[in-house]
C-alpha cells in the first residue's frame, strides 16, 4: 500500500504540487491524467524517491517493491534477451521463457533475441526496459506514456497483461482507451492537488466540473451576501439606533469563508477552416508501389481512391509503412511504380512525423502560424495561437524552446490557419494530453472534408466514423470497408490469430522443457542424499561383517559349534543385504550420471 500526505513541490518559486493527499489501497489500478506541465511525471519521481519533497511524507507498506518505467534507459547485456532476464528474481533466472513471452508481445521478432541493444532502435529501447520492468514482478507498477512507441498489436498486448495484473498500478498515458482499460480508479493532477474517483478518466473529468460548478456557484452566493451585508453596515452603521444590527451583521460578514475565484484553465479548442470542394473523387492512387531497399518492399500494387467526406485509417504494425503510405499520397514522396492523382480542388493538410523537424528553430509561433497562411493578419493568427493554448506573449516563444507537446500543437496551428479539404494526419495525438486529444477528436468528427489518419489509439478508430481501413501488413496492403468494430469482428488482426498463438505454443514448449529441466534438478538432490544414505548403510555393514568374520575365526579356533552356527547365519544374512544395497547403489549412481548429463546437454 503507498500512502502520501500533504505533498508539496516547488521549483524555482513556482508551485509544482501543494498539499497532495492519497492513498493507493492493494489491488487498485490507478490512471494519473493531468495537463502536460502539471506534475505527473514529478510525482512518479517523487514516489521513487528520484526527487525530494519540500513538505509532506510517502510511506509504504514493509516490504513493499516499486518497478519504474522511466525515460532514463541503460543497457548493460550482450542480447536483448539477457538483458530482459535481469528484470526476472535470482531464483527465476532460468525462465527465460517467460521474457521470450513478453518480449514478443511487445513486437520482438525471434530473431531480435540475440541482438544487442545497442543496436535496436530508440522505440525498442522503451520496449525492451518495459519488459524489465514488467518481469521484476514488483507490488505496484509505475508507467510512464508506455505506450510511446508501440504499435496497435503491441498496445493491445499490454493492455491484456495488465488487466491480468494482480498488483497495484500508477499509469500515465495520453491513450484514454488503454487507460480505461486497464484502471479500476482515477487519479487526477487538477488546480496542484491530486483528487481520486472510483472509476475511469470520464467520471473524473465529470467530478471535476461538478465540484468546480459547485464551487463557484458557492463564491458568487457568498459574494452576494457580504455584498448585502456590508451594504447594511455601510448605511446604518453611523446610526446609533441601527449601531447594534450593524455591528451584529459586521461580524456576520468575518465569518463568511473567502473562496478564491478559480482561474480558468485553457482548452484546445479549436475548428478546422474548410475548403470547398465541389466534386467527389479527391485523391486516386493506382497500383502504386514504393521501396527503401529493392529487395525489402513496403508498398506493393496498392490501389485507393478518397472521396469528399470519407474518414480512412491506415493501422498496423510498426515498420510496415503506416507513414511512407501517407507521405506517398500528400507527395513527399514519389512512388517508384504506379500513379497518383490529385483533385485540382483538394487543399490538403499535412500533419506528418517528419513535420516537426521542418519547424524554424529561430521563428516564433506567430511567425509560423503567418508562414501557413501570409494572407492572415495579426488579429487572426493571434486568435489561432490563442486556440493553441498559446495567448499572450506566449505566441512570442522560439520553437527552440518548445516541447513536443508545444511543437504538435504548432503544427496543427499551422493547419488551422489555411483552409483544407483533406486532412492527412500521422499519429497526431502524439504528445498531447488527455483533454486536448478529446478536443481534436470532436474537430475531427466536426470536419466534413476528407480524412487519412495513421494512428495507434483506438479511441480515435473506434470514435471516428470510418469508411474505411488500410491495414499494412509485412509487404502488402489490405483495403477494408467498414468501421473497426466491424474489422475486429470479421476478420481481426493476422498477426493476433496466427502469431500470437504461434508464440502461446512456443512459450508452453518453453515452458515444458522448464518445468521438466526443473523436475530433473529437483531429482538430483534426493538422489544424491539416497545415495549417501546406502555409503552410510554400507560402511555400517562392512563394518559390522568383519566384526562377526572375526569372532567366527576366533570361535573357529575355539571349535565352539553353537557360535560357529550362529556367526555363520548372520554373516550369511548380512552378506546378502550388502549385495542388495550394492546393486541398489550401482543403479542410482546409474541414474545419477544419466541426469547430469541430460542437463549438461540441455544448457
Amino acid at each position: 500500500m503507498i500512502q502520501v500526505d500533504e505533498l508539496a513541490l516547488s521549483y524555482g518559486g513556482d508551485t509544482v504540487l501543494e498539499g497532495v493527499s492519497f492513498t493507493v489501497n492493494s489491488g487498485e489500478r490507478c490512471g494519473l491524467v493531468g495537463r502536460n506541465g502539471s506534475g505527473k511525471t514529478t510525482l512518479l519521481r517523487l514516489l521513487v524517491g528520484q526527487e525530494t519533497p519540500d513538505r509532506g511524507t510517502i510511506s509504504f507498506s514493509r516490504g513493499y517493491k516499486l518497478g519504474y518505467l522511466d525515460q532514463h534507459i541503460r543497457f548493460s547485456c550482450p542480447s536483448v534477451l539477457d538483458e530482459a532476464c535481469l528484470g526476472l528474481k535470482p531464483e527465476e533466472m532460468e525462465e527465460s521463457y517467460r521474457a521470450e513471452a513478453i518480449l514478443s508481445g511487445l513486437g520482438f521478432k525471434e530473431g531480435d533475441m540475440c541482438v544487442s541493444p545497442q543496436q535496436i532502435s530508440g522505440g525498442y529501447h522503451l520496449r525492451l526496459h518495459l519488459a524489465k520492468v514488467l518481469l521484476s514482478d514488483p507490488d505496484c507498477l509505475l508507467l510512464d506514456e508506455p505506450t510511446n512507441y508501440l504499435d496497435i498489436l503491441s498496445i493491445r498486448f499490454l493492455m491484456r497483461f495488465l488487466q491480468q495484473w494482480r498488483g497495484e498500478l500508477i499509469l500515465i498515458s495520453h491513450d484514454r482507451e488503454f487507460m480505461d482499460g486497464v484502471s479500476t480508479h482515477t487519479l487526477g493532477v487538477h488546480r496542484k492537488k491530486v483528487r481520486k474517483v472510483k472509476g475511469g478518466t470520464t467520471t473524473f473529468f465529470e467530478r471535476i466540473v461538478q465540484e468546480e460548478e459547485i464551487h463557484e456557484r458557492t463564491r458568487l452566493n457568498l459574494e452576494k451576501k457580504r455584498v448585502h451585508l456590508q451594504s447594511y453596515v455601510d448605511r446604518f452603521g453611523a446610526k446609533a439606533s441601527k449601531a447594534a444590527q450593524a455591528q451584529s451583521r459586521q461580524k456576520m460578514i468575518k465569518r463568511i469563508p473567502a473562496l478564491e475565484e478559480l482561474k480558468a484553465m485553457y482548452n484546445l479548442d479549436f475548428n478546422f477552416r474548410e475548403h470547398p470542394f465541389m466534386g467527389k473523387k479527391m485523391l486516386e492512387a493506382k497500383e502504386i508501389a514504393f521501396s527503401y531497399q529493392i529487395e525489402k518492399p513496403i508498398i506493393r500494387d496498392f490501389s485507393l481512391e478518397i472521396e469528399k467526406g470519407e474518414r480512412i485509417a491506415i493501422i498496423g504494425k510498426n515498420g510496415y509503412g503506416k507513414s511512407t503510405l501517407l507521405r506517398l499520397l500528400s507527395e513527399e514522396l514519389s512512388p517508384q511504380k504506379g500513379d497518383i492523382r490529385i483533385s485540382h480542388q483538394a487543399a490538403i493538410g499535412y500533419f506528418g512525423q517528419t513535420n516537426i523537424q521542418r519547424l524554424k528553430d529561430s521563428a516564433t509561433i506567430e511567425e509560423e502560424i503567418s508562414i501557413a497562411n501570409p494572407t492572415l493578419n495579426l488579429s487572426d493568427v493571434k486568435s489561432i495561437c490563442g486556440l493553441m493554448m498559446f495567448s499572450g506573449d506566449a505566441a512570442k516563444k522560439k520553437v527552440s524552446v518548445l516541447s513536443g507537446g508545444e511543437k504538435s500543437r504548432v503544427l496543427l496551428g499551422k493547419i488551422l490557419a489555411k483552409p483544407c479539404n483533406l486532412l492527412l494526419l500521422d499519429e497526431p495525438t502524439h504528445h498531447l494530453d488527455v483533454e486536448s486529444i478529446e478536443a481534436l477528436i470532436d474537430a475531427l468528427e466536426d470536419f466534413e472534408g476528407a480524412i487519412i489518419i495513421v494512428t495507434h489509439s483506438e479511441l480515435i478508430l473506434k470514435r471516428l466514423s470510418l469508411h474505411k481501413l488500410i491495414v499494412c501488413h509485412l509487404g502488402r496492403q489490405d483495403l477494408f470497408l467498414g468501421h473497426y468494430e466491424d474489422f475486429l469482428e470479421k476478420v481481426g488482426w493476422e498477426e493476433e490469430t496466427v502469431q500470437t498463438k504461434r508464440k502461446m505454443h512456443a512459450a508452453e514448449i518453453r515452458k515444458k522443457q522448464h518445468e521438466e529441466l526443473m523436475q530433473k534438478r529437483a531429482r538430483i538432490r534426493p538422489l544424491e542424499n539416497e545415495i549417501c544414505k546406502i555409503e552410510k548403510k554400507i560402511t555400517e555393514l562392512e563394518t559390522e561383517q568383519n566384526r562377526e568374520n572375526q569372532l567366527l575365526a576366533d570361535a573357529s579356533q575355539q571349535i565352539d559349534i553353537d557360535k560357529i552356527q550362529t556367526l555363520s547365519k548372520s554373516c550369511a544374512s548380512r552378506e546378502r543385504e550388502l549385495q542388495i544395497l550394492y546393486e541398489t547403489f550401482i543403479k542410482l549412481e546409474e541414474e545419477l550420471s544419466s541426469v547430469k548429463k541430460q542437463l549438461e546437454l540441455e544448457n
